[in-house]
């Protein structure tokens, strides 16, 4: 089993569309992700009811949100976030550089349940 291995083998830049997220390796344990962001991407606010998910962020700087009410709070290279379990997150690249982060996901079956926002839903009423 490798134990071993070099972020930027997973990192795939591409000029348009969504953010890439290429796993690196899964066990029961936890999933490992290497996310690349444009500027101007996102990931959407969303928890994992069942698990934690902590990020390590490599290059760039986002707009991290923490909770339903769509507050946000800056992140940068070298900084580690963590939601645990339950908790709101998600980034938006608000930076001119890409946004590369690795991921943890712990463990494996922590599940994924999208959010609305508080905002977005005052805005629809």
């Amino acid at each position: 089993m490798t134990r071993i291995f070099k972020s930027a083998d997973f990192f795939q830049p591409i000029a348009e569309g969504e953010p890439i997220r290429s796993v690196v390796t899964e066990t029961k344990d936890a999933v490992i992700v290497a996310w690349y962001l444009q500027p101007g991407q996102a990931i959407a606010p969303h928890l994992h009811p069942n698990g934690q998910d902590t990020w390590t962020i490599l290059t760039g700087t986002g707009e991290y949100y923490l909770d339903l009410a769509g507050t946000t709070q800056p992140i940068a290279a070298g900084d580690v976030v963590i939601a645990p379990i339950g908790c709101v997150h998600g980034v938006v690249n608000c930076g001119s550089e890409p946004l590369s982060f690795v991921s943890v996901v712990s463990p494996a079956d922590a599940g994924y349940q999208p959010v609305e926002l508080e905002a977005a839903i005052a805005l629809s009423t």
